[in-house]
C-alpha cells in the first residue's frame, strides 16, 4: 500500500493539470477586461465566404451639392500634386456608371493627398451598403491610390454587419475624370473574405 502513495499522487496530479488546461481552453484566459473567446460564439465556425462587389464611386467636388469637401488645403507651393490636402467624403456608390443609375450605398471617409512627386491619395473609407442583403453592412479600405494609374489596389481592412472580420482587396480603375472640376467616377472591383 505505501508503495501505491506515490504511484496515485502523480496520477491525481497529471489529473488535477489535465484539468486545470481543459478548463483554460474551454473558458480561456480572462484578464477582467479581455478573454480569449471560442470563435463559434461569434459566427467563425461557419465557412469563409468570397463575395465580389462591383460599383462606381462618384466623388463630386464641384456644384452646389458636392459630396467632396476639402477640409484643408494643399500647402503654398505643392500646386501639381495639390500635397497635403484633406476632403472628406460622402460619395454615392452606384451600380452603373451614370450618378443617376441605382444608388447601392455611399462611401464615407477621406482622402488625403499624401504624395509630393504625383497625385496619390491616402484613402481611408467605408463602403456603407444601403440596398438589398448587405443594406446595413460596411466594408472598411484603407490604403494607397496613385490616381494616373491604370488599375490600383487597397486593401480591405474589415467591415461590420454581414461583413464582419473581412479582408480582400478593392481594384480602382478611373471610369472618367474631369480636370477643370476635378469631379471623378471610379469603377470599384471590391473581393471580400468574411463570415
Amino acid at each position: 500500500m505505501a508503495r501505491m502513495l506515490p504511484i496515485l499522487a502523480s496520477k491525481f496530479i497529471i489529473f488535477s493539470l489535465l484539468s486545470l488546461l481543459a478548463m483554460i481552453l474551454v473558458t480561456g484566459e480572462n484578464h477582467g477586461f479581455a478573454r480569449n473567446l471560442d470563435q463559434r460564439l461569434v459566427g467563425l465556425d461557419k465557412k469563409e465566404k468570397l463575395t465580389h462587389i462591383r460599383f462606381y464611386w462618384h466623388d463630386i467636388v464641384s456644384g452646389r451639392n458636392p459630396s467632396a469637401v476639402q477640409i484643408v488645403p494643399p500647402v503654398a507651393n505643392a500646386s501639381a500634386t495639390f500635397f497635403g490636402a484633406i476632403n472628406i467624403i460622402d460619395d454615392p456608390m452606384t451600380i452603373g456608371p451614370k450618378l443617376s443609375s441605382k444608388l447601392i450605398g455611399r462611401a464615407q471617409g477621406f482622402y488625403a493627398l499624401a504624395s509630393q512627386e504625383e497625385v496619390g491619395l491616402l484613402m481611408a473609407m467605408n463602403f456603407a451598403f444601403i440596398d438589398g442583403k448587405y443594406n446595413g453592412s460596411t466594408v472598411t479600405v484603407l490604403g494607397r491610390n496613385p490616381v494616373f494609374s491604370k488599375v490600383r489596389e487597397m486593401p480591405v481592412i474589415g467591415g461590420s454587419g454581414l461583413f464582419r472580420f473581412a479582408r480582400g482587396y478593392a481594384q480602382i480603375k478611373t471610369y472618367y475624370s474631369n480636370s477643370t472640376t476635378r469631379d471623378a467616377i471610379v469603377e470599384y472591383n471590391v473581393y471580400v473574405l468574411h463570415y
